[in-house]
């Protein structure tokens, strides 16, 4: 069983499965690969000349990984609750997870499906996003949210910053005190 599952792996689910790898947590991600940022062309991300959507895609995925999430290129159908736990079904197979991430992007219909409640969208033609509270914690206990379907802004640089808040929100409830990651040069 994973102790985070992240259904999309954008800027905003790349980012929580990072920082949830890099915490030793058992991490899945997954996703199906239309991501709008694969069409996009970014200018404005800190610390970035200038990249592509898909190439940020995958320095993020592999980020991810190194640390040891397991990335799954799988489309999520449902997630049922089970006796405190998740079962998130794709067509290739079920997972179990304690907490699940939402970092779907623009895309409301699985939360919607398994009852997650939704809002209206403030940022130009995003419709609808999930509510969330301040930790990105939805109405479902265990299921959170990050990212542009949490109603924070589609920019790449502001949903990877919002998928590591809800993620280490999502860590430090599962140590039981606040988890923080910094990294220092080394010498």
């Amino acid at each position: 069983m994973f102790e985070i599952a992240i259904i999309g792996a954008g800027p905003a689910g790349g980012s929580a499965a990072l920082f949830a790898a890099k915490a030793g947590k058992k991490t899945l991600l997954l996703d199906h690969g239309k991501s709008m940022t694969a069409r996009a062309w970014m200018e404005n991300h800190y610390g970035v000349e200038a990249i592509s959507g898909p190439d940020l895609l995958e320095v993020g995925q592999k980020q991810a990984i190194k640390f040891g999430a397991d990335y799954k290129k799988e489309e999520v159908i449902d997630i049922i609750e089970d006796n405190g736990k998740y079962i998130i079904k794709t067509e290739q197979g079920d997972y179990e997870a304690q907490h699940v991430i939402l970092a779907t992007g623009v895309l409301t219909e699985l939360a919607e499906k398994i009852g997650v409640v939704t809002k209206e969208g403030t940022e130009p033609r995003i419709k609808t996003v999930v509510a969330v509270d301040p930790q990105g914690k939805t109405n479902k206990s265990g299921i959170w949210a990050a990212g542009t379907i949490a109603g924070v802004s589609v920019h790449t640089i502001i949903t990877a910053g919002d998928g590591a808040r809800v993620a280490i929100n999502v860590i430090s409830e599962l140590n039981g005190t606040r988890y923080v990651d910094h990294d220092v040069l080394k010498k």
